[in-house]
């Protein structure tokens, strides 16, 4: 196979430098949107935040940091599953890994005007909310055309309003603490696991903490890749595992847990914390929540796009992925097609969802399912990698030798599989229609893309 690491066939600009791809990382992980699902786990979330930071988030941190510092192809995960496992499975991955975006996207937008909504037009219909989220839709398209060192900033600014928001939750929670005690009891036995129907958000915690490799979607753009992933890691894993326990235990502290809903729980935290006189404060800061939700988008669909341009590129995806921008060198046509593909389950699920909370969790569980299919074929490629490029110079490796790198890939797939199971089996609250409907959707968008990576095999047959 052709070794293309520090190749750069296709043009590609080298615009980012180690600060970029330290908040281009945070902007990806530090997810606001998904505050208030962990939250709603109850005060048993600071056991699981803490338990998932040291079995999944530094091993997967360590396992990515050798994959992308080792293997800087564009594309990422599906470069590092292509040299693994061949063209096929690469082209597997960079789909599940592209749709998955498609698909969430929708929640994300939807929570976006429901926020909207909450702070300026408390009476928005749903309709109106899907037309806002439709249109943001494609303002993420144009950013994700224009050059990569003027997008960037989209990513860079939302990293440090996330910083800013989830400081004010957690200090204001204390303070709040300190005025007027809290609105859940925060024990020992409080915090203490069980086993039950809040289980059904514990993969929230998971999915809270996946990112990592997307810079390396961009790793022909990169300054220096080999240095900088594996610091880049080290940096915003320590700020994003900070910042994610801290701004829960602020909405615990000012939040009954009855009272935390998983659309607009960050604005009423807000309210909360800043009280009456608060008003302004709410208002600028839920605007600077409504930007994150753009930049989340925006940074998740800039490495989503340039695995599907590059997979499509190689003839693995079909070709309607594969043009790039001819002076940006940017994925316009993968950014193209996952607009539309956004704006169709927009409004499909607007037609099937009663109100904003359920078309949210909705199309975040079956997207969910979709997004993490891939990483279990990322971690066993990182295996496979180990097994038949063993002698490849690596600038950062996973400490621990083969049994080290065995227990952490293990250790991770361990956590995928349990977060698959809890989005489709709710204990205690278990509906057999929705977990049905779940597993029919995900089973027909991997045949879609099987059907797909075929039309590309067999169009691009007779040019080989």
């Amino acid at each position: 196979m052709t070794d293309r690491s520090a190749a750069n066939p296709r043009g590609y600009k080298k615009v980012m430098r180690g600060l970029d791809l330290t908040l281009f990382t945070v902007c990806a992980i530090l997810v606001i949107d998904q505050l208030a699902a962990s939250a709603a786990i109850g005060p048993q979330a600071v056991f699981w935040w803490i338990f998932t930071m040291i079995f999944f988030f530094v091993p997967y941190g360590l396992i990515t940091a050798e994959l992308g510092s080792t293997y800087p192809d564009q594309g990422g995960i599906y470069a590092w599953v292509r040299r693994a496992f061949g063209p096929r499975w690469g082209g597997r991955t960079a789909w599940l890994w592209w749709i998955n975006v498609a698909l969430w996207q929708p929640s994300v937008f939807i929570l976006f005007a429901g926020i909207f909504a909450a702070l300026f037009m408390p009476d928005l219909g749903l309709w109106t909310q899907i037309a806002i989220a439709v249109a943001l839709t494609w303002l993420t398209v144009w950013i994700n055309i224009v050059r990569l060192d003027v997008g960037k900033w989209v990513p860079n600014v939302g990293a440090v309003f996330k910083v800013a928001i989830m400081l004010v939750i957690g200090i204001g929670g204390f303070v709040y603490a300190a005025n007027h005690g809290v609105a859940n009891e925060l024990t020992f036995s409080s915090m203490a696991p069980s086993w039950g129907a809040s289980l059904a958000f514990l993969p929230v915690i998971v999915y809270n903490f996946m990112g990592f490799e997307l810079m390396s979607g961009a790793s022909a753009e990169m300054k220096n890749p080999a240095r900088d992933v594996p610091v880049t890691i080290a940096v915003s894993g320590i700020l994003i595992a900070a910042f994610y326990l801290f701004a829960t235990i602020g909405i615990l502290i000012a939040l009954p847990l009855d009272e935390i809903n998983l659309v607009s729980g960050i604005v009423d935290t807000l309210r909360v914390l800043l009280g009456e006189g608060g008003g302004v404060f709410v208002v600028v800061l839920g605007i600077m929540a409504l930007y994150t939700f753009l930049a989340n988008m925006v940074t998740w669909t800039m490495g989503a796009n340039r695995s599907a341009a590059e997979a499509a590129l190689d003839g693995n995806l079909p070709a309607m992925f594969a043009r790039l921008h001819p002076e940006h060198k940017t994925p316009s046509n993968a950014a193209i097609v996952t607009g539309v593909v956004t704006s169709v389950v927009i409004v499909v699920y607007g037609l099937l969802a009663a109100d904003a909370e359920d078309l949210f969790w909705t199309l975040f569980a079956f997207s969910s399912i979709v997004f993490l299919l891939p990483y279990l074929i990322m971690f066993l490629a990182f295996l496979q990698l180990r097994r038949i490029d063993a002698d490849r110079p690596r600038p950062y490796r996973v400490p621990g030798g083969k049994g080290g790198a065995f227990v952490f890939a293990l250790l991770c797939m361990a956590f995928i599989v349990q977060a698959i199971v809890f989005f489709i089996y709710t204990p205690e609250e278990f509906d057999m229609t929705y977990a049905v409907s779940i597993v029919i959707g995900v089973a027909i968008t991997v045949v879609i893309g099987e059907l797909m990576i075929m039309r590309a095999k067999r169009v691009a047959a007779p040019a080989g």
